[in-house]
C-alpha cells in the first residue's frame, strides 16, 4: 500500500466515524448541536416538522459516514459531503447571534463550525485523488493504481 493510498485511508475513516458519530448524536436527539441546526431550519425551511428534520439529517449523516467505506460509491458520498458541509456553514450568516461574540471574535459554536474549513481541505484532496475519466473510485482501481506506481 503506498503512502496516498494509506493517506486517503486514514481520511476516509475520519470522515466516516465523524459523520456517523454526529449522525447517530441527532437521530437519538442527544447532540449538544441540536439548538442550532433547528435554529438554522426555522430560519430556512420553517414548515418541516423538527424532530423529524433532526432524525433524517442524523440518518444523512450516518450514510455520508458509512458511503466514506463503499468504494463504488465515492464520488456520490464527496458530493453529498460538499453539500453537507456547505450548509453546515450557513450559520456563520444566517445566525451570528449563535456564532459571533463581536466583529471577527467566533463564538464557540461558531469556531466549531469554521473548523469544517479542514474537512473541505481534506474532501477538496480526496476528490483530487478520484481517477480524472470519471472521478470514481473503488478498491480495484486503488489497487492497480498502487501497483503501477510501484513498478
Amino acid at each position: 500500500m503506498t503512502a496516498k493510498i494509506a493517506q486517503n485511508w486514514a481520511l476516509r475513516i475520519a470522515f466516516s466515524v465523524v459523520f456517523i458519530w454526529f449522525g447517530v448524536t441527532k437521530m437519538f436527539d442527544s447532540s449538544p448541536a441540536t439548538s442550532l441546526v433547528l435554529d438554522l431550519l426555522n430560519k430556512t425551511l420553517p414548515f418541516f416538522p423538527p424532530q423529524q428534520f433532526l432524525f433524517l439529517f442524523g440518518v444523512l449523516e450516518v450514510l455520508i459516514g458509512f458511503g466514506f467505506f463503499i468504494s463504488r460509491y465515492l464520488k456520490l458520498t464527496y458530493i453529498v459531503t460538499f453539500f453537507h458541509l456547505c450548509a453546515t456553514m450557513l450559520p456563520i450568516v444566517l445566525l451570528p447571534q449563535h456564532t459571533w461574540l463581536s466583529v471577527g471574535v467566533l463564538s464557540t459554536e461558531g469556531q466549531y463550525i469554521m473548523k469544517n474549513l479542514i474537512l473541505f481541505a481534506g474532501l477538496w484532496g480526496l476528490w483530487l485523488d478520484l481517477p480524472h475519466d470519471s472521478r470514481n473510485s473503488g478498491i480495484k482501481e486503488e489497487h492497480e493504481k498502487a501497483n503501477t506506481d510501484n513498478g
